[in-house]
């Protein structure tokens, strides 16, 4: 029997209301219609995992959810057996018990992290004198409770991402605590782990199963299926804005999850495109320190698909932001004929020399997300669509639009800002942005976070026919299967070093995963000479 039931009431909680309760949530966008008539059904003491390809409705949902979204006319949720309000009003998640960590976080970067941890209080208080060292030993309590390095009086803008993703879901913890011990506590966590260590993944897990030891429920949204498996009960399945059906998720295996959220089975993507011998180097670095690095040094050649790991800290992502001039740095990249010194990069004069570099930060660094997917993609190639009247906008619309065929974007509409997608289809728009140039060197940071197995693939393909062309790719990334599925070479780092190198049968998720536990007290190996 399939573990998959379009059934979403389960079995196993005779006799208990649900504490979360949505039926017949639709959400229409303009013609599009992204949720069609979802129900979702989340008991007490419950991890409930919520999955899906880019764009299947997960993150329109949670919106509903959270009052930011109305959802079209019909919908209704019943949270403990009592109906709430829809639209929910501003602050009425808070007051029915229900806190969110959004995939954005939601954290203001120029205020402190007390202050941060305030906003939600502040919003729906009243105080004339707020008592800040009380504050502060509140705050500094559930810091020791989470085991949390954070200093309350740091500027989140001053952190780092896994730090401020572990800032938002220590607030949101915060938050369902008074409601937990009731018995009634929401929590909604939306892709909560990209930015985490392992340590911090763990840690996240144990905070889960405290908080549903309690009687409160747990909605977890994610897109790796090694972790739903592991943490949830049950998972519902969205695809295409449908109900796909709810899954028992100790009874679903890997391959029967990527089944249903594709509607198919997904062959994975493997690199066997092997790398000429005599393939010609493109970029030659030396002596690069910035940051955490110091005198790290590689050849990157033509059409290759050079990877960069390490351990949270470890500084190999640190690499692209040097080599693209967005980080000081010093030694010097040979490239083009040209010997550059490091500490005299600008991104203007990477590019000149043919190099591209996406970060990881999609609605931050990488990509603008006010601005439609035609502006955002149009902007490394705006000078090609020029014309005696000015911009050929007509030229770049179809210009967008065909990239957002090729690269599968959902919808695939011009028009729409970037901020208005999935994270995954963002991710796609800003890949085709940079491909489309047909860089000699593509710098790359965790491309596939929160992009589903299905599009993964996808992506893989064209990195593989953008190195088939001769762009020499360099992706930075924790991700041991991604990084095993695509790569000709995977440097490993540790204490700001390279100190080891896997390439042929050595190039395994396991082997990866296991030489980054390890090299974690290893000695570096030399420089490149």
């Amino acid at each position: 029997m399939s573990p998959v039931s379009p059934d979403p009431l389960p079995r196993s909680y005779p006799g208990q209301a649900p504490a979360l309760l949505a039926r017949h949530m639709s959400k229409v966008f303009g013609t599009t219609r992204v949720l069609d008539d979802v129900e979702l059904t989340v008991m007490p003491g419950e991890v409930h995992g919520l999955l899906g390809a880019n764009g299947s409705g997960k993150s329109t949902l949670i919106k509903c959810l959270a009052g930011l979204h109305a959802p079209e006319a019909g919908a209704e949720l019943i949270l403990h057996g009592r109906e709430a309000r829809l639209p929910m009003p501003a602050g009425g998640a808070r007051a029915n018990g229900i806190s969110f960590v959004h995939q954005h976080l939601a954290l203001i970067p120029t205020l402190s992290v007390l202050e941060n941890m305030m906003l939600n209080d502040l919003s729906v208080e009243t105080r004339l004198r707020i008592n800040w060292r009380a504050a502060r030993r509140h705050v500094e309590e559930i810091f020791e409770r989470f085991d949390l390095k954070i200093d309350p009086a740091a500027r989140v803008a001053d952190l780092s991402q896994p730090d401020r993703a572990l800032l938002a879901i220590a607030r949101a913890f915060d938050e369902v605590q008074t409601h937990a011990g009731q018995g009634q506590g929401i929590l909604i966590l939306d892709e909560p782990t990209p930015f985490l260590p392992k340590s911090g993944v763990d840690q996240l897990f144990g905070l889960m199963r405290a908080i549903v030891a309690d009687g409160a429920a747990v909605i977890f949204v994610a897109h790796d299926i090694d972790e739903i498996r592991e943490i949830t009960d049950r998972a519902t399945i969205l695809r295409d804005g449908k109900l796909a059906g709810t899954v028992v998720s100790g009874e679903a295996s890997h391959d029967d999850f990527i089944r249903h959220i594709v509607g198919e089975s997904v062959d994975l993507f493997q690199n066997t495109q092997a790398l000429p011998p005599a393939a010609p180097v493109v970029a030659k670095v030396r002596g690069l320190t910035a940051g955490q690095i110091t005198d790290v040094g590689f050849d990157l050649r033509e059409g290759e698909i050079l990877g960069l790991t390490g351990l949270i800290g470890s500084g190999f992502d640190a690499v692209p932001e040097a080599l693209f001039g967005v980080r000081p740095a010093t030694g010097q990249l040979e490239t083009g004929g040209k010997t550059l010194p490091a500490a005299q990069l600008t991104p203007a004069k990477a590019m000149a020399q043919g190099m591209a570099y996406l970060p990881a930060d999609r609605l931050g660094r990488a990509g603008v997300g006010s601005l439609t997917l035609t502006e955002n993609i149009s902007l490394p190639v705006m000078g090609a669509f020029r014309n005696w009247f000015g911009i050929d906008w007509a030229g770049l619309r179809e210009n967008c639009e065909a990239l957002g065929r090729r690269f599968d974007v959902r919808p695939n509409r011009p028009d729409l800002t970037l901020g208005a997608l999935s994270g995954g289809n963002a991710q796609k728009v800003l890949m085709a942005k940079w491909l489309q140039t047909k860089p000699k060197v593509l710098m790359l940071d965790e491309p596939t976070q929160g992009i589903d197995v299905g599009a993964r693939q996808k992506l893989f393909v064209e990195l593989s026919r953008a190195a088939g062309g001769g762009t020499a790719v360099l992706v930075a990334s924790t991700d041991a299967e991604q990084l095993a599925q695509i790569c000709h070479r995977v440097l490993v780092f540790a204490k700001g070093r390279i100190v080891s190198e896997l390439s042929g049968s050595a190039l395994t998720k396991d082997s990866i995963t296991q030489e980054t536990l390890r090299a974690h007290g290893a000695a570096p190996i030399p420089e490149v000479a």
